[in-house]
């Protein structure tokens, strides 16, 4: 390695040349912390480790989660893998698209290559229609496996899942502070576990906030997408709500678009808040309200008690909560005035 490419990586791991070039050649006499921070710029600024410094990973881990559209998916895949890295594990994104390889495809394929343990993201684990005897299989022949987001008493293993009952709260009780009265709930098809809870989430806010004992025509089942969002979003909308919290950032969106369409500003007409705080989402116009998902502790734990049980801690069904946070941006506003 020329020494122009020795100094830009002394500069980038804040050492001098000759430190890099002890790392580099492997010798002694350069603390652990300095060689991980001079082969992090390496790793950073995009050159090839010598075959000499390469880690041997510790196995590889299996990652499947549902299509990358939604930007909160690639932002867990991401985090998971970033945390699976640090343990010294290989991991192996499986992507479910439509009409692709479906969950059990994957599954085998994953099994085939030898794989130390699997994490599930959103699977069919969280649907309450799918057959949990595919996760069963897994954790009888002793396959680690986590699940994240959804929950089913009978299997055998870690559940990861931020508490979608108190997001709902956070979300109601924000909109009833800025006083709309009349409060809607967006979401995807009802089969799925988070859709569940936040529909019990809804139920015992609105009746404990307002009074309201009947929310039929105040939930509105649609698609995870911003087209799902704008329908749902709509009908509640064309019903007399002027708060709406949606399942997801992207079904926030697409609130915000059916608002326009009626002619309604937001917030000034429509307040909107949304679920997950994915990337970009503060860069929407307005900045979106959201109900933020922990996705870094969530992650985090995923790897912790996958790594758990590789480690030979039984495995048992346990569901891990974490607690989502309100972000106050510019989608919501003052309700109605009473002599409006």
């Amino acid at each position: 390695m020329n020494n122009a490419r020795l100094s830009d990586i002394a500069a980038q791991a804040g050492v001098s040349e000759a430190t890099v070039s002890r790392v580099l050649n492997g010798k002694a006499g350069v603390s652990a912390a300095t060689r991980q921070a001079v082969l992090t710029a390496l790793d950073l600024m995009g050159y090839e480790r010598p075959q000499r410094l390469r880690q041997r990973s510790n196995g590889l881990i299996g990652l499947v989660t549902p299509e990358l559209d939604n930007p909160i998916f690639p932002a867990f895949a991401q985090a998971i893998e970033k945390a699976l890295t640090q343990h010294g594990y290989t991991p192996i994104l499986c992507t479910q698209l439509p009409g692709g390889a479906p969950e059990d495809e994957f599954t085998e394929m994953l099994i085939d290559r030898g794989v130390s343990g699997i994490v599930f993201v959103s699977g069919l684990h969280a649907d309450t229609t799918a057959r949990m005897d595919r996760y069963t299989r897994l954790t009888d022949r002793g396959l680690p496996i986590v699940l994240v987001d959804g929950y089913n008493e009978t299997i055998q293993a870690p559940f990861i899942s931020p508490d979608d009952r108190l997001a709902t709260r956070l979300a109601v009780q924000h909109l009833v502070d800025l006083g709309h009265e009349r409060i809607g709930l967006a979401l995807g098809q009802r089969r799925f576990v988070p859709v569940i809870r936040k529909i019990e989430g809804f139920r015992q806010t609105m009746g404990q906030l307002l009074g309201v004992t009947d929310t039929t025509d105040l939930i509105q089942h649609s698609l995870f997408t911003v087209e799902g969002g704008q329908a749902a979003a709509g009908a509640l909308i064309d019903r007399g709500c002027t708060g709406l919290f949606c399942a997801s950032d992207l079904m926030a969106l697409g609130a915000v678009r059916a608002a326009r369409e009626r002619g309604l500003s937001v917030p000034g007409d429509v307040s909107v808040v949304g679920f997950d705080d994915s990337p970009l989402i503060p860069f929407t116009d307005p900045p979106l309200t959201t109900v933020r998902k922990p996705i870094g502790s969530m992650a985090s734990a995923a790897v912790e008690t996958l790594l758990e049980v590789i480690g030979g801690t039984p495995a048992k069904n346990l569901e891990l909560v974490f607690q989502p946070e309100l972000v106050v941006r510019g989608s919501t506003g003052s309700g109605p005035l009473v002599n409006r």
